[in-house]
């Protein structure tokens, strides 16, 4: 009866460190500094999102997520920025300052980066131009196992609310541009490519990006 108890009691044990061993953490990003100087000029659309009091709420991945989008390979609509280069996408500095960003040509464009390999994606963050309060237009965030993203996509976040860029009416709400960039939960969208759309902003024409993490787990 006792090496029974002990037993049980040692395959409770078990039990519990492996799910404390598979417990979500918190995403932990490095942040820019803050670029903003003066008072913002005011900007209204009518999907804007409401200003966020406090602290961003934590996100919470997969124990070993990682971000594996570092340094990889990123390819465009647009094959000829207007400045920087599209490396720039990856290559970690995301402070927003010159000589750190990457400028497209107007109308809808897109960005995409190969993971290299097909990965769970548990997060995307994405730095637009923010020294500068704006509000990139038709953001459209996508996953997929298909370079050319005409099967298996699965859409992370669209805040095109009038469906302008034809990938479909998104739902999301349109936000300002700031140096924390912005958190999307991909919850475990599977594909080897992220595709990442926009069409302009409340500044000019033009689509802009510092950084894109991809935070995931490739499969194995």
């Amino acid at each position: 009866m006792i090496l029974k108890k002990l037993s049980l009691l040692l395959a409770v044990s078990v039990l519990t460190a492996g799910a404390q061993a598979q417990a979500p953490v918190p995403l932990q990003l490095e942040l820019p500094k803050p670029l903003f100087a003066g008072t913002p000029r005011p900007i209204s659309l009518p999907n804007l999102e409401a200003p966020r009091a406090g602290k961003r709420p934590d996100l919470m991945v997969p124990a070993g997520t990682t971000n594996l989008s570092k340094g990889k390979a990123v390819t465009s609509s647009d094959s000829l920025p207007v400045i920087g280069e599209l490396s720039y996408i990856t290559d970690g500095d995301k402070s927003g300052t010159d000589g750190t960003y990457v400028e497209l040509g107007p109308t809808p464009q897109w960005v995409q980066i190969d993971l290299g390999a097909k990965a769970k994606v548990a997060a995307i963050a994405i730095w637009h131009f923010h020294s500068q309060a704006r509000v990139y237009h038709d953001v459209v965030v996508q996953v997929s196992d298909d370079k050319d993203f005409k099967t298996g996509v699965t859409t992370i976040y669209n805040n095109d609310d009038d469906n302008s860029s034809k990938l479909g009416k998104g739902k999301d709400q349109a936000y300002i541009e700031n140096f924390e960039g912005r958190l999307l939960d991909a919850k475990g969208a599977a594909g080897r490519y992220v595709r990442l759309y926009s069409n302009g902003n409340t500044s000019d024409e033009l689509n802009h990006y510092c950084e894109v993490e991809v935070h995931g787990a490739l499969v194995k």
